[in-house]
C-alpha cells in the first residue's frame, strides 16, 4: 500500500508512453485479467451448475445447448477479455480491428458449430424414429444434413466476408453463375440426386417392395442416391438410375393389399350336361376350405375349338408372391383330385379325322 502511494506522490503513474499513462496500462491490464477471471467463474462454476440441471429434465435439447456452450475455447475468452481491456487506452484502430475480427471469426466459428450440432441432434432423432420401419435407408437423411451444413458454413463465410468491410455482391453473383456451370455439366447426376428425394419423400416404393418396372422385376435392396438396385426373380442384381424410375411407371406388389386372379379351365365336350352344371359349386366347395382365398365367381364361360371353358375368379387376402403360388398350386390339385372322383375330364387339343367310304 505504501509503495503505490509513493508511486502516485512520484507521479510514475502519469509517465506516458505510446500516447498512454501508466496508470492506463495498469487498468487496461485490470481490466483484462477481471474479464478472464469472470469468464473463468462462468465456464467453471455457473456452466457447470446449469449442465447438472439441464442433465436432470427429460429433454436432450438443453444439455445440447450446454455442451456448445461449453465447447467455447478459452482463446476465444482471451481475445474478448482483451477487446473489452483495450478500451480503456489509445492504441491504433487497426489493432482494435484486428482483435474484433479475430473475434467475429471465433464467435461465427462456435456459433456455427454449435448449428451443426443442432443438426446432428434433429436428423439423429428423425432417424431413430425411422430405423423401426422396414426397409430403411438412412442415405438421404444424411446427404440431407450434409448438404445443409455446407450451405451454413458458406452463409457463415460470406457473412465473415462482409463484415470485412468487402463487398460480397460480386461474389455471390460469381458463386451463382459458377452454381449454374456446375448444374449444367452436372446435370444428368443432380437429376438422379433430385429424383431420390423424390423417391424418399413420395416414397412410390421401399427396399423390401416387389416391383415391376417395363420387362423387369424384382425386390429392391437398396435406394442409394444416384441408382436404386433390384435384386430379380432369377437372382442377379439390376441397378436402375433414380432418374428413370420416377420417369416410368411401376408397379409395387407390395402395397397391394390383396390380389385378384383369373384362371381358366377346359373339359371335354363329352362331359355330361348335369355335371357341367355342377362345376361351379364344386369349385366354390374346394375354396371353403382354403384360408385367404375368397371365390368370386366360377362361370361356364365360352366354347372352344376343343373344350368347354369355365372362368374362376378369387381374391387372395396376401400380396405375397410365394404365397399365391402355394394357394393356386393347393387349388389346382384339389380341382384335379375333385374331377377325378367325379369323372370329369379336362380337355386338350384333339383333332377328329371323318372318312368317307
Amino acid at each position: 500500500m505504501n509503495y503505490i502511494t509513493q508511486m502516485l506522490e512520484s507521479g510514475i503513474l502519469q509517465y506516458s508512453f505510446l500516447s498512454n499513462t501508466i496508470l492506463q496500462y495498469l487498468i487496461a491490464v485490470g481490466v483484462f485479467l477481471l474479464s478472464l477471471i469472470i469468464l473463468k467463474i462462468f465456464k467453471f462454476s455457473v456452466l457447470r451448475k446449469i449442465k447438472k440441471i439441464a442433465k436432470q429434465t427429460s429433454t436432450g435439447l438443453d444439455d445440447l445447448l450446454i455442451e456448445s456452450i461449453d465447447a467455447i475455447g478459452w482463446p476465444l475468452y482471451i481475445f474478448l477479455s482483451l477487446y473489452i481491456a483495450i478500451q480503456f487506452v489509445v492504441f491504433p484502430n487497426i489493432i482494435g480491428k484486428i482483435i474484433l475480427y479475430i473475434i467475429l471469426i471465433a464467435l461465427t466459428y462456435y456459433i456455427v458449430k454449435a448449428i451443426q450440432q443442432l443438426i446432428d441432434f434433429g436428423f439423429g432423432k428423425v432417424i431413430s424414429r425411422k430405423e423401426k420401419e422396414e426397409g430403411f435407408d438412412p442415405a438421404i437423411i444424411n446427404l440431407s444434413k450434409r448438404l445443409l451444413k455446407g450451405v451454413l458454413w458458406i452463409f457463415a463465410i460470406i457473412i465473415i466476408i462482409q463484415n470485412l468491410g468487402y463487398n460480397v455482391s460480386t461474389l455471390v453473383a460469381g458463386l451463382g453463375i459458377g452454381g449454374l456451370a456446375i448444374a449444367f455439366a452436372l446435370q444428368n447426376i443432380l437429376a438422379d440426386i433430385f429424383s431420390s428425394f423424390s423417391i424418399y419423400f413420395d416414397k412410390p416404393f421401399q427396399a423390401g417392395d416387389f416391383i415391376v418396372i417395363g420387362n423387369d422385376n424384382g425386390i429392391v435392396k437398396k435406394i442409394g442416391i444416384k441408382s436404386t438396385r433390384i435384386t430379380t426373380l432369377q437372382g442377379e442384381e439390376l441397378v436402375i438410375s433414380n432418374k428413370e424410375l420416377t420417369s416410368t411407371r411401376i408397379h409395387n406388389f407390395k402395397k397391394m393389399e390383396k390380389r385378384r386372379i383369373v384362371f381358366n379351365l377346359g373339359i371335354t365336350y363329352e362331359t355330361p350336361i348335369e355335371k357341367v352344371k355342377k362345376i361351379p359349386e364344386l369349385i366354390k366347395d374346394i375354396f371353403d376350405n382354403i384360408n385367404k382365398a375368397d371365390i368370386d365367381r366360377v362361370h361356364f364361360k365360352s366354347f372352344g375349338d376343343h373344350s368347354l371353358n369355365f372362368e374362376v375368379v378369387y381374391f387372395l387376402n396376401s400380396s405375397d408372391y410365394n404365397e399365391y403360388m402355394d394357394i393356386q398350386e393347393n387349388i389346382n390339385l384339389s380341382i384335379k383330385e375333385v374331377f377325378e372322383r367325379e369323372k370329369i375330364d379336362f380337355a386338350y387339343p384333339t383333332q377328329t379325322v371323318l372318312i368317307q367310304k
